[in-house]
């Protein structure tokens, strides 16, 4: 293979993922797309949100069996298994509860995926890395972080990873694997209240006390440059967000900075396209998530080995964007 194409968030748009593929190059061939020099890399987030659940896995799965992609576990991956797990240590319980916000943001994968099919999507999810490590760039849903991944590899230094066992410790609140894996799949954060903000809704109307921390700006030390924020995202009281430029942040929060020598690409982390180069991104970081699930374009970063990141490189269907 000559290049990579890393794909953003797809959350179930099954027609956006075919334009895509197509656009760059991809041709189905005895079901598996398929590109004569090029392979892509999923960042993860598959599943909910769109209405071609089912397409979207069989896309992805051949491809992955074939050889010709490979992909990365998400948050709403590792929320699934959780959800259909039964807590070893409460019987009759699961590991994510079943609460009405947790099935309203499962709804779509409840709805278009069988019981019985599900069982196999679930067992297929478990299997799937956290992350990837490979010649000349890495791969995370979310955040790339030394410290949570060599607590993650001293956990499956004894455990197997794809075991009920691991994401019950994965899934049980204030433990080591917990956070570690929070902070992978669903990025670092810092507290609001602690620096006397208050919620906001994000574009789903779920309110937050806890920011997201910008961990691919090193050169960001206030809360305005490192709470992750989207301009416009209101408080929970409807008006616009008041976010204070020149508090500094807390050491700890700064501690998650990558100072890598190879490229990461995440998802996780959704913009609006087209990309903005600058305090979102850096020559060596660069999210893949434009909202693809919320309306905006399925995009892809097609990567030839170079080591300085470009938003030339951003790529997205004709049909798709916005």
């Amino acid at each position: 293979m000559s290049g990579y194409d890393i794909i953003g968030d797809v959350h179930g748009e099954g027609t956006k993922l075919v334009g895509l593929l197509t656009h760059l190059g991809y041709v189905k061939s005895n079901g598996v797309y398929r590109h004569p020099q090029r392979r892509a890399i999923f960042v993860g987030d598959l599943i909910d949100r769109g209405e071609e659940q089912v397409e979207i896995l069989e896309i992805v799965r051949a491809m992955q069996t074939a050889g010709t992609a490979q992909v990365v576990m998400g948050n709403h991956e590792f929320n699934a298994i959780a959800y259909a797990t039964e807590d070893p240590a409460h019987p009759g319980q699961f590991l994510r509860e079943h609460s009405e916000k947790n099935e309203r943001q499962h709804a779509q994968f409840l709805r278009q995926v069988s019981p019985e099919a599900r069982v196999a999507w679930i067992e297929w999810f478990k299997t799937w890395p956290l992350w990837l490590d490979l010649d000349g760039f890495r791969v995370v849903h979310a955040c790339w972080h030394e410290p949570s991944m060599r607590m993650v590899e001293r956990v499956i230094s004894t455990v197997d990873p794809s075991s009920d066992d691991f994401f019950a410790r994965a899934s049980t609140k204030g433990g080591d694997l917990y956070h570690a894996v929070e902070v992978l799949l669903k990025g670092p954060e810092l507290s609001l209240e602690r620096y006397g903000l208050p919620p906001f809704r994000d574009k789903d109307e779920h309110g937050h006390k806890q920011a997201r921390i910008r961990w691919w700006n090193v050169t960001g030390h206030t809360l305005r440059e490192m709470a992750d924020i989207p301009p416009g995202e209101p408080q929970e009281n409807g008006g616009a967000y008041p976010l204070v430029q020149d508090v500094a942040c807390d050491e700890t929060e700064l501690a998650y900075a990558y100072h890598g020598s190879k490229p990461v690409f995440f998802g996780h982390y959704w913009r609006t396209w087209p990309a903005a180069w600058g305090l979102d991104w850096t020559e060596s970081t660069a999210s893949v998530d434009f909202s693809a699930g919320a309306g905006g374009p399925l995009v892809a970063y097609r990567w030839d080995g170079e080591p300085t990141l470009t938003d030339e490189n951003y790529v997205t269907s004709p049909d798709d964007s916005r």
